[in-house]
């Protein structure tokens, strides 16, 4: 690792602004000599975040983390010391100095990739621009197919990958490392040790960070891309994570929406990537889509901290139902208030705006309907004939989303406007709700009397599991991802004092053994009645994850991190009782803490083996 002078970093520091560097993450609002905004580190709705602009420092009151610009972007970004270095001077133009015996081409794997990503953007787009078959047959489909101005594509930089599959490997050989070709996602190592391109005879979208630096690529199938491509099939495909590219954490267009949004323009979230480039086509300028996997925390946490109000353009049909329900939840927890514009159905954003322009949004917005309206027309249809008892559960399932808010004074709000929805007494909901929230229910779908569950049908039934019982789910219903699940999550970080855990670190041992019996057989594996209940229950719900890859790498990395910080607690516990003798003892537990929290932040990913 190179060793950077100093006098360099102290010149940085000197010549970069911290509100500079802290703006394209965080919305500053100016409070006296400094300014303050919702913190990056945690989902907040009150601001504790502060940065001082003489001072060149920042301090998170509701993380207690602080520092200066370098320690920031080392912990927005997940970077070590140097490659912040060589982030910001690359970011800003200032020039650094390093020791002696420092080479030029000794870049950080990290900025290595981003500089890769760049070469392949421009790389792609000349291709499109060039005057030879190739560059006609992506000019043609873009702007005769797809209806999009040339203008657009030179803006975002969009591409095409030629077919032959060497053609960016072979102009990359000479200029970045086997390393970076071969973490960066864009090739396939074969064993003579040459690389090939992973994409072929695809157009090429650029995704963007929020400092707009290319991370990877979306690729629409077109039909030059070859029959024995293995993705052949795939109308899109998405470069694999890397160290700078997670899909959880990205939004497309996000590095130019944020600077569109105001009091008056919210977020409009859109589904993939050509619907948010229509959108700005047509002056829709602060729409978003996620990286064709469902939407996270995280992307509505980033969207949170630039404006609290987002627009969700759905398709009508009941998979776009089904999309703004999951997206309910996770929005009510970040203090994301959600708007749904609901398509006709057959209708999509890419056709609606190329016909009629912008004003068809506005037109769904004067119809938008709020999350809680949503919910409670998917709950309850048609309230007016429904019996107490559809009543009854459909009020218990809104409590399940309900609940999710952190502010009292929502809660009664949504519990009015879900008693007027639902023409149930608003004093009844309210002392139902109560009730609910006291004895510290999720669902009565979930738990009932001394320990027995129970399951019924419900949109949102299944919310609210365990990570444990997630790993259950796909052991019943995805048995091949069994062993892989051995291999990677270990017995002793599962919570085995609650029924899902002991059922799971049960299972894994059968598997383990090559005992495992199957659905039919599972009784065997089931000791008490509330077992049987609650298994059964599991095996009548079908779990159907969008991608069970990434499903059963969010239960262990879920488990993983509760393991790990249970045993960090316990280790500073005992830190603090030795902190008068700071002897070996004390050492080796600050050494079992850093290799804590180093697995709890590189947890161990899932692998099906073919």
């Amino acid at each position: 690792m190179p060793s950077i002078k100093a006098e360099s970093i102290r010149n940085l520091k000197d010549r970069v602004s911290i509100v500079d560097v802290v703006s394209p993450i965080v919305t500053l609002k100016r409070a006296g000599a400094q300014f303050k905004g919702l913190s990056p580190f945690n989902s907040e709705k009150t601001p504790s975040f502060f940065v001082s602009p003489d001072k060149g420092l920042f301090k998170c009151y509701s993380s207690g983390k602080a520092g200066d610009v370098i320690s920031f972007v080392m912990e927005t970004e997940r970077l070590n010391f140097v490659e912040a270095v060589e982030s910001l001077a690359g970011r800003f133009n200032v020039p650094l100095e390093y020791d002696a015996g420092y080479k030029p081409e000794e870049r950080s794997l990290r900025q290595e990739l981003f500089d890769l990503h760049d070469y392949a953007t421009d790389y792609y787009h000349q291709r499109l621009q060039a005057e030879d078959p190739l560059g006609s047959f992506a000019r043609d489909y873009w702007i005769n197919d797809r209806g999009f101005p040339i203008e657009l594509a030179a803006e975002f930089k969009i591409g095409i990958a030629p077919p032959t599959g060497i053609a960016l490997a072979k102009a990359m050989a000479d200029r970045f490392s086997g390393n970076a070709m071969r973490e960066s996602g864009l090739f396939y190592g074969r064993s003579d040790g040459r690389y090939y391109d992973r994409f072929r005879g695809r157009l090429m979208i650029p995704i963007r960070d929020h400092q707009s630096r290319v991370i990877a690529f979306t690729a629409r199938q077109l039909e030059l891309t070859p029959a024995e491509d293995p993705s052949r099939d795939a109308k899109y495909i998405n470069s694999p994570e890397t160290k700078i590219f997670v899909k959880g954490s990205i939004l497309f267009n996000l590095d130019r929406a944020r600077l569109e949004v105001n009091d008056d323009t919210p977020f409009l979230m859109v589904e993939g990537q050509l619907d948010a480039l229509r959108c700005w086509q047509v002056g829709l300028k602060a729409s978003v889509a996620p990286q064709g996997t469902g939407v996270t925390e995280t992307q509505l946490s980033l969207l949170r901290r630039y404006q609290p109000h987002v627009d969700c353009l759905l398709d009508g049909d009941e998979a776009g139902q089904r999309a703004a329900l999951r997206l309910l939840p996770i929005a009510l927890r970040v203090g994301l208030e959600v708007r749904l514009l609901i398509l006709q159905p057959g209708d999509d954003p890419d056709t609606l705006l190329l016909k009629h322009g912008p004003s068809a949004v506005e037109e769904l917005r004067r119809n938008a309907v709020d999350a809680i309206a949503f919910a409670c027309h998917c709950i309850l249809p048609e309230p007016e004939t429904a019996s107490p008892l559809d009543k009854s559960r459909a009020s218990r399932e809104l409590f399940e989303l309900i609940t999710n808010s952190s502010s009292d004074v929502a809660k009664s709000a949504y519990l009015e406007q879900a008693a007027v929805h639902l023409s149930i007494n608003p004093q009844a909901l309210e002392s139902d709700y109560a009730t609910f929230a006291r004895i510290g229910q999720m669902s009565n779908a979930r738990k009932s009397g001394a320990g027995t569950r129970t399951k019924p049908q419900s949109i949102f039934a299944g919310r609210f599991p365990s990570a444990e019982e997630d790993l259950i789910q796909l052991i019943l219903h995805y048995p091949e991802y069994g062993p892989s699940l051995t291999r990677t999550l270990h017995h002793e970080w599962i919570d085995t004092k609650r029924m899902p855990g002991r059922l799971l670190d049960r299972f894994m041992a059968e598997i383990e053994h090559d005992n495992w019996p199957g659905l039919k057989g599972i009784d065997s594996l089931l000791e008490t009645q509330d077992e049987k209940v609650y298994i059964a229950s599991l095996i009548f719900e079908r779990l159907e994850p969008d991608s069970p890859d990434e499903f059963a790498n969010e239960g262990i990395k879920r488990i993983l991190t509760r393991f790990c910080q249970a045993k960090i607690n316990e280790i500073e516990l005992e830190i603090a009782r030795k902190q008068e003798t700071f002897d070996d003892e004390v050492i080796v537990l600050f050494r079992k803490k850093k290799e804590l929290l180093h697995l709890k932040s590189n947890p161990p990913k899932l692998k099906v083996l073919p």
